[in-house]
């Protein structure tokens, strides 16, 4: 397997800008470590320990406390294809859909709002529109539940 099919090329964005979106989710002193093509960040907390965002339903997971063992955790098939998404951008890929430079593939109805991690329910999308769109959402959810 080659990771780099199940990742987004991260030259030319605005990462500040992206992430900013997702604070407090994920921290600004978190280093970003790579993205999945669902734009899925693992970072690193500034303690080492390794997370994923999960931008469908505004959710961090600890997945490793740290990158060695990270490394060594995605050698583990369920494990690379949970966290890299690797059935379902492959399914994207039999499906005939690319993406442009700016673009990850986003949902039509996010998990969010009940909307299922398949194919069919996923498109090409502006990363920028998509990491707004379910951040709102998300931050409505929080309003809603907390009652702020």
């Amino acid at each position: 397997m080659n990771i780099q099919e199940y990742l987004i090329d991260p030259r030319g964005k605005d990462w500040r800008k992206l992430r900013a979106y997702w604070i407090p989710l994920m921290p600004d002193d978190a280093s970003l470590w790579f993205v999945n093509r669902l734009g899925e960040i693992i970072f690193a907390s500034p303690r080492g320990t390794i997370h994923r965002l999960v931008v469908g339903s505004g959710t961090v997971e600890e997945l490793a406390p740290d990158r060695q063992a990270m490394a060594r955790l995605l050698d583990v098939p369920e494990n690379a294809d949970a966290w890299l998404r690797i059935a379902l951008i492959d399914g994207c890929a039999r499906a005939g859909m690319r993406l442009g430079p700016d673009e990850c593939f986003g949902f039509k109805v996010p998990p969010a709002l009940q909307g299922n991690y398949e194919v069919a329910n996923l498109e090409p999308k502006n990363i920028y529109t998509h990491y707004s769109w379910l951040s709102h959402i998300w931050r409505q959810d929080e309003i809603y539940w907390t009652g702020d």
